[in-house]
């Protein structure tokens, strides 16, 4: 058969194409050519094709071969169409059955012994083979468990590219071959896995944490060295609701295109906590040709955690503000944009001078005023904006540690209540795609949710609106705060009490100083 054909996956970001992989056997001089807009790993497969057949037993035959990626507008990238391009090869060679080849989609990368390895991937590949109507795909033995996590599509798993032809009804002695096993996935580190009730005597910070777990809000935590602020932050993810099923798949396919592995769905949300070195395409994402996710996307329905957040260049930390309204990461290069979810929480924490020492009660601090005023400016205007909650975590006393230790939280009653309060935002919001306070835009707050300015409620906003003191963005955060303080509360609507605990939750009294 002259032109044979099957399909693989193309990822761009998290979304995928189906490829379509054409061979075509000539009569010309021996050659061997991949067109298609391959990048540099897709061109070397022709080595690696060519190699392995040989040593699994089906060579390709000394004639013209030419493979064709369509569509070929479409950029293609990594070695993960090697299987693909051998299947397609062979097929056109008659080694193997043209219709059972060209009724897969194949994945992989060929070793030059034939057997397959695994491949970053496979997970977002399969979900994007499965929504174009695929039925079957074919995939190493090391990512069979991996591709199996997706419902409604059989996966084939195989060691070796003879065991492939074998299962297409090629002719081929198959010799059994120990697998290429994946890598150990990375563990997140641990650093979530404490109790909220470890927490004593900071009852007002408790609380604030709720608030932020309970309506996905953004939080800023300042306070002196030791006061507790990376141990507040570090027990969010431990309060907040079990992930569904789609969440959890779109972590697993954001930790699979990102290398790290999968070992599973889990149900718990992700910590991301990059250190403050970090460069803003580790935060955002980004690579050369191949575009891989950054911390922030990672973080998707979970926590993002910038501990020491003024140590953070400030052109690090402000590639952040599009993400934190958009709830989308958006990455262009010339060839492609790919795209990301980033439906993250911030958690900033930071100290509130280079000396740590400062407070509002205060404390001795060595710094002198422009030297605090431009170490927190490192955290810009329009960032700060963009945060929902400000709190000042203050240095724990002897008095407040044995006072606070009668009034502990555990992480499972602090999640109880911020499932609870999100049951009740999702019933408020089941006719409109939005599932927390964070996410409701600003015209159903001035239309369904009737906090428009001028309404008792807004006094103390409006005046503060009026004065400057808040932006709109500001304002309309107060509100969406005031909303999960009442769902707390039980409270059908949030009233002028609920608003002026969300206004002053919304900003730390250092700013001020």
């Amino acid at each position: 058969m002259p032109v044979a054909r099957t399909r693989s996956v193309a990822l761009l970001g998290l979304s995928g194409s189906i490829v379509e992989v054409e061979a075509d056997l000539g009569s010309q001089l021996p050659a061997f050519l991949v067109i298609g807009l391959p990048d540099a790993a897709i061109g070397e497969s022709r080595e690696r094709v060519r190699a392995a057949a040989a040593n699994s037993g089906c060579p390709l035959p000394a004639r013209r071969l030419t493979v064709n990626l369509s569509p070929a507008t479409l950029p293609k990238h990594g070695s993960g169409f090697d299987l693909a391009i051998a299947i397609a090869c062979l097929a056109a060679a008659g080694r193997l059955d043209p219709g059972s080849a060209g009724a897969l989609v194949h994945l992989g990368e060929l070793g030059l012994d034939g057997r397959l390895r695994p491949t970053d991937g496979v997970l977002p590949a399969v979900l994007a083979a499965r929504r174009a109507g695929v039925q079957r795909v074919m995939v190493p033995a090391a990512n069979a468990a991996e591709a199996s996590l997706v419902g409604g599509i059989e996966v084939v798993g195989v060691a070796s590219l003879a065991e492939a032809v074998s299962w297409h009804g090629g002719d081929v002695e198959v010799v059994a071959v120990d697998p290429v096993l994946a890598a150990q996935p990375l563990e997140p580190p641990l650093v979530h896995s404490g109790d909220l009730a470890d927490v004593v005597g900071n009852p007002e910070a408790v609380a604030a944490l709720i608030a932020a777990a309970a309506g996905g809000h953004h939080l800023g935590l300042y306070g002196p060295p030791g006061a507790g602020k990376t141990m507040l932050a570090s027990r969010l993810p431990g309060i907040l609701p079990d992930l569904g099923l789609d969440q959890s798949l779109e972590v697993a396919s954001l930790r699979s295109l990102s290398g790290l592995g999968v070992g599973g769905l889990s149900t718990r949300p992700p910590f991301e906590a990059p250190h403050h070195t970090a460069s803003a395409a580790s935060i955002i994402g980004g690579g050369g040709r191949l575009i891989r996710p950054g911390a922030a996307a990672r973080a998707s329905h979970g926590v993002l955690f910038l501990d020491e957040a003024p140590e953070f260049p400030t052109s690090v930390l402000d590639v952040l503000r599009q993400p934190l309204e958009s709830r989308s990461i958006s990455i262009h290069r010339a060839s492609a944009i790919a795209s990301f979810p980033a439906s993250f929480q911030l958690v900033l924490a930071a100290n509130p001078c280079p000396c740590g020492q400062w407070s509002p009660k205060g404390e001795a601090c060595t710094c002198a005023p422009s030297v605090k005023r431009r170490y927190l400016s490192r955290i810009s205007g329009p960032l700060r904006d963009r945060l929902d909650l400000e709190l000042w975590v203050p240095r724990l006393t002897t008095t407040a540690t044995s006072e606070g230790a009668a009034g502990r939280v555990s992480s499972a009653e602090a999640r109880r209540r911020v499932e609870l309060a999100r049951a009740v935002a999702a019933e408020r919001y089941r006719q409109t795609p939005w599932r927390t306070n964070a996410e409701v835009p600003r015209p159903w707050l001035r239309g369904a949710g009737g906090m428009h300015p001028g309404s008792r409620a807004t006094v103390a906003i409006d005046r503060a609106l009026e004065r400057g003191g808040l932006t709109m963005r500001g304002y309309d955060k107060v509100l969406r705060l005031a909303w999960t303080l009442a769902d707390l509360d039980g409270a059908g609507v949030p009233d002028g009490e609920h608003v002026g605990q969300a206004n002053v939750l919304r900003r730390a009294p250092l700013w001020a100083a």
